[in-house]
Formats: structure tokens, C-alpha cells, sequence
């Protein structure tokens, strides 16, 4: 059953969070839960190469190790057209995003998942993209489960991409690219999460990770 949430005096219906290991109808999940099999560190990002992924109790963890060090997990699969749920449990003060249409060095279009003062989470990022018009999502922080897990899904579709982008269920961004500004021009790439490197990060903290999946479209 879903909860309620009461904000400014308006009722918000919030699906619960999902348990370990469950995906949403139609999806395939794309992380086993126990190892990083399908996924594989980018060594070429310019926010660093953290080995610092970990899985326990089904979830996925990435932090700086050394501090300052940052890094990206990328799905060894590409895809196009596609829709990916997964659930999130940033801590505060760290900074990540969600890869799509990525290469191996981390040019992507990007998903931010930027859980600090003055931060964004949902809009669209070009990471390391010329021509990308950062769009902010609208109405985030209404629909956020402090200190629990939320439900992210996006979708992704077009060669000059749309991205819709779902938090909890209500949607928070819609994007519409002006052309396709992948870096080359490609119409597919990797599906990756990220820790980034540098200050945006708070000593000690963790992304978490779990039920990501993915549905295609093409």
C-alpha cells in the first residue's frame, strides 16, 4: 500500500520503496545483487578510478578512495532507446549522477544526483557534452524520502534524446535535446553510476545503489 505524505498542505501518494532484488513489471534487471558481473570501472575518467564498489545485502556502494577520487561504473551492455529504473539512498553532501549514452571515458548525458546544499537531483547534465543545456528537475525535493530509499526511472529516447525523468513516481524533468550531441554522434552507449571526484564529496559518505533495470525500446 502506498503512504501518504502531507507538503504544504497538499497529500502526496508515495509508492513504497522496493525490497532488495525486486524490479518493476517489464523491466530486467541488469545487477544481480551479489557482484559486479556486467559492469566494469572506467579507468579513463577524469573523475577518477576508484575500485571502491562493493555489494552487501544487495546493495551497491561507491565512495572516494583515496579522497578525492571519484570514479564510474559502467554496464558492459549499450543501449539506445530505453527506460532504466533504480532505486538511490545518497548520503548528504555527495555529489553522483546517473550515466546514459555513455562512453568509457564518461562523456554522457547525465542524470545528477547531486545531494548537497544548493544541489539537483533528476535534471540533465552534459557530462563533458558541447551544446547540452542543463535543465534542472522541478519539485524534487517535495516528493524525497529523507534518509530512505527513492525510486528513480528515466527514459531516454530519440537520436536528438528526450529524457524524461520519474522520482518516486511523480515526474520531475522532461528534456528535449536541440540534436544529438553524444560525444561522436552515437545513438547508443553505457549505462553508468557515478561517484565524482574532487570536493563534491563529504568525508566518509556513500551512493547507494539497487534494483537497477532496464527496459528497452528498440
Amino acid at each position: 500500500m502506498p503512504r501518504l505524505c502531507i507538503y504544504l498542505g497538499i497529500i502526496l501518494i508515495m509508492p513504497l520503496a522496493l525490497q532488495a532484488g525486486e524490479v518493476p513489471q517489464g523491466f530486467t534487471s541488469i545487477f544481480n545483487h551479489a557482484n559486479i558481473a556486467g559492469w566494469h570501472t572506467s579507468m579513463t575518467s577524469h573523475h577518477g578510478n576508484t575500485t571502491e564498489w562493493r555489494i552487501a545485502e544487495g546493495v551497491l556502494t561507491g565512495r572516494q578512495r583515496p579522497a578525492g577520487n571519484g570514479g564510474l561504473l559502467l554496464t558492459d551492455d549499450r543501449y539506445g532507446d530505453f527506460e532504466v529504473s533504480l532505486e538511490i539512498k545518497p548520503d548528504y553532501g555527495c555529489d553522483g549522477g546517473l550515466f546514459l549514452r555513455s562512453n568509457g571515458n564518461g562523456q554522457a548525458y547525465q542524470v545528477m544526483l547531486d545531494y548537497r546544499d544548493g544541489g539537483n537531483v533528476g535534471g540533465v547534465y552534459g557530462e563533458r557534452l558541447q551544446g547540452v543545456k542543463t535543465t534542472n528537475s522541478e519539485g524534487w525535493e517535495a516528493v524525497w524520502r529523507k534518509d530512505d530509499w527513492n525510486q528513480l526511472r528515466v527514459r531516454m529516447e530519440g537520436e536528438a534524446p528526450r529524457i524524461t525523468v520519474w522520482l518516486n513516481g511523480t515526474k520531475i524533468t522532461e528534456f528535449q535535446d536541440t540534436a544529438n550531441h553524444a560525444a561522436g554522434g552515437v545513438p547508443d552507449g553505457m549505462i553508468g553510476v557515478q561517484v565524482h571526484g574532487g570536493a563534491s564529496w563529504v568525508e566518509g559518505g556513500f551512493h547507494r545503489f539497487r534494483n537497477i533495470a532496464v527496459k528497452r525500446l528498440n
